[in-house]
């Protein structure tokens, strides 16, 4: 069973990013579940968002504590919030930022990649300058980091899960899905 937790703020599209990762690795013959927590519901607050995703029927329903993969769509959220509890040695992290993943601080032994999502997302149009909507540009990133789902599954299933701009949304991911920096060094494979 593959378990994913998100982590963001209420307007960057936390939520939206869990149902259309889950929508793409339905069409791809997996079966998942998606769901939200939320604390007040107020653009800015944190958020967390939770996918699970299994070839066989899930008997699992809650939160999930221990990911195989955490995505950041705020890196200041790591001030607040520890991103990176219940992720095993070896887990994978994706965080949106401009910073490479060796200048994060993430304790070593973790998988960890970078991506500009917000930079791309205003490119497109997504958002305004103060809320930029990362979602479908941090799944293409996630696409590209794990291999968990095509590109192409989740450039096609954007028109049924984000309809508004859905051509923009589209090359979001597909840039994000280009534009990833993985930490490669020694440390950060020690436990891949």
């Amino acid at each position: 069973m593959l378990s994913i937790r998100f982590h963001g703020r209420g307007g960057q599209g936390t939520v939206i990013a869990s149902k259309l990762l889950a929508n793409a690795l339905f069409r791809e013959g997996w079966e998942v579940q998606a769901f939200p927590s939320f604390g007040a519901e107020r653009t800015g607050a944190p958020v967390a968002a939770f996918l699970r995703a299994d070839r066989r029927p899930i008997t699992v329903h809650c939160q999930v504590y221990d990911p195989d993969v955490v995505v950041v769509l705020d890196a200041l959220l790591m001030r607040a919030v520890d991103v990176t509890a219940g992720l095993p040695p070896g887990g994978r992290l994706l965080v949106n930022s401009t910073r490479p993943p060796r200048e994060l601080a993430v304790a070593p032994g973790f998988q960890v990649a970078t991506c500009d999502a917000t930079g791309i997302a205003l490119a497109h149009g997504l958002g305004t300058r103060t809320q930029p909507i990362v979602n479908t540009a941090i799944v293409g990133a996630l696409a590209a980091f794990t291999g968990f789902v095509s590109i192409e599954t989740v450039l096609a299933i954007i028109p049924d899960v984000v309809p508004v701009n859905a051509e923009s949304n589209q090359q979001a991911a597909r840039e994000a899905s280009t534009r990833l920096v993985v930490d490669t060094t020694p440390a950060a494979l020690t436990h891949a």
